[in-house]
C-alpha cells in the first residue's frame, strides 16, 4: 500500500508494538505529528497519510526525548513492519526532527504531551498524537516555507483563530528568527485573511 487510512494506520501500530514485543524490546513511547496525528484523531477530512512523522520519544513519565537516531529496534521492527504490510520506505520516520534543524532541538510547543491523544498498542508501544493547536503551530510555518500545498490544506481546514495563528507564528519564529522567514509567515497570513496577525509579528 502506498498511503494509509486510518484503519491501516491502526494496523501498522499494532503490528509493530507485536514486533517490538516479539523482539524483546523495552516499551517505546512515541510522539507522532502530521498527517498520521490528524487521520487518527478525525482533525481533517483528507482520508490518507504517505508516513508517520515521528517529533519526538517520550519516556515512562512522559518527558520528551529526542528522536535522533530512532531506536535500532523501532528502525528493525518498522522495517519488518513495512515488509509485512507492504508500506512505502521510510513509513515511519523522524523526518520532522532530524538533526540540529529539527523542530524538537528547536524547542516543542509548551504543553504539547498535555494536549496529545495517547493511544496504547499491546505491551511495547505507546503512540501520542498530537492536538489541534500543535498542528496548528507546525503547520503554519510549513505552509509559509512551501507557498502553500498540502500544509495549507491541512491549516485551514483546522480552522484556526486569529490568536491560535498569532501563538504559532510566535512560536515559529522562535527556531527561525530571520527577517526572511518573518516575510513569508506574513505573506501567508495575509493571503489567507489574518493581516492583523501578520501586522503584530
Amino acid at each position: 500500500m502506498d498511503r494509509l487510512d486510518d484503519k491501516q494506520l491502526h494496523e501498522a501500530f499494532a503490528l509493530l508494538a507485536a514486533r517490538l514485543e516479539l523482539d524483546g524490546s523495552t516499551p517505546l513511547a512515541l510522539v507522532v505529528c502530521g498527517g498520521a496525528a490528524l487521520i487518527a484523531q478525525r482533525l481533517v477530512s483528507r482520508p490518507t497519510t504517505k508516513d508517520v512523522d515521528v517529533v519526538a520519544l517520550a519516556d515512562e513519565n512522559g518527558a520528551l526525548l529526542d528522536p535522533e537516531p530512532l531506536p535500532a529496534a523501532l528502525v528493525a521492527a518498522a522495517e519488518q513492519t513495512r515488509l509485512d504490510l507492504g508500506l512505502p520506505v521510510k513509513w515511519l520516520n523522524n523526518g520532522p526532527s532530524r538533526g540540529d534543524g529539527g523542530i524538537y532541538r528547536a524547542g516543542l510547543p509548551e504543553g504539547l504531551m498535555e494536549r496529545a491523544e495517547k493511544r496504547v498498542y499491546g505491551n511495547r508501544l505507546t503512540v501520542y498524537f498530537i492536538g489541534r493547536l500543535d498542528q496548528i503551530h507546525f503547520k503554519l510555518p510549513a505552509a509559509a516555507d512551501q507557498g502553500g500545498g498540502r500544509h495549507l490544506d491541512d491549516l485551514l481546514a483546522l480552522d484556526p483563530t486569529a490568536e491560535e495563528l498569532e501563538r504559532a507564528a510566535r512560536w515559529a519564529r522562535t527556531y527561525d528568527p530571520s527577517e526572511g522567514f518573518a516575510w513569508l509567515l506574513r505573506e501567508l497570513l495575509r493571503k489567507i485573511g489574518h493581516g492583523t496577525v501578520a501586522d503584530r509579528i
